[in-house]
């Protein structure tokens, strides 16, 4: 899966970079065309970016249930056999989000770090939930924010195109 997320991240960087280069290049010219381009894949990142957007905001009840059930499966793990790599699995679940055991009341002979708050503490699954709305709630403020920079773009790269187009008739 990492392996997989970087060769998205290259070829994102890839077709940014050829965007980059039609707008630039469209600007040093004066080039309706290459300005055109420009603007038509700044559209389809718009609709991707929107697109994106709509199923993170979706599919955001999955992700939720898709990561408590990892947890309690790490629980369960952890419950038949307390020793060895599930240990440290829970334990470090449990220090990443400052909580211990999936239910109300204290969980015994599970590994919890010594410096919580008990009353924070009681409930991971609640705590997972908390953080993937968190970053959720990040990543949509940062996908809005980069939403209108590709609006300007996209207006700006309009009138550029529009104003060349306008130069030339005149002459």
């Amino acid at each position: 899966l990492i392996s997989t997320g970087l060769y998205v991240l290259v070829g994102a960087g890839a077709i940014m970079a050829a965007v980059g280069f039609f707008g630039c290049c469209g600007a040093a010219r004066e080039s309706q065309c290459l300005i055109g381009t420009f603007f038509a894949c700044l559209l389809v990142i718009f609709a991707g970016e929107v697109t994106a957007g709509v199923f993170a905001f979706i599919g955001k009840k999955v992700a939720i249930q898709e990561a408590q059930k990892i947890y309690e499966d790490a629980y369960e793990d952890y419950m038949k056999n307390p020793v060895g790599k599930v240990n440290s699995t829970i334990y470090r679940y449990h220090v990443a989000l400052q909580c211990c055991g999936k239910g109300n009341v204290e969980q015994m002979g599970l590994p919890c770090p010594e410096n919580i708050q008990l009353p924070k503490a009681s409930n991971c699954l609640v705590e997972i939930q908390n953080v993937i709305d968190t970053h959720l709630r990040l990543v949509g403020i940062v996908g809005i924010a980069i939403a209108s920079i590709t609006i300007f773009g996209m207006i700006f790269s309009m009138v550029l195109c529009c104003t060349i187009r306008n130069m030339r008739e005149m002459i």
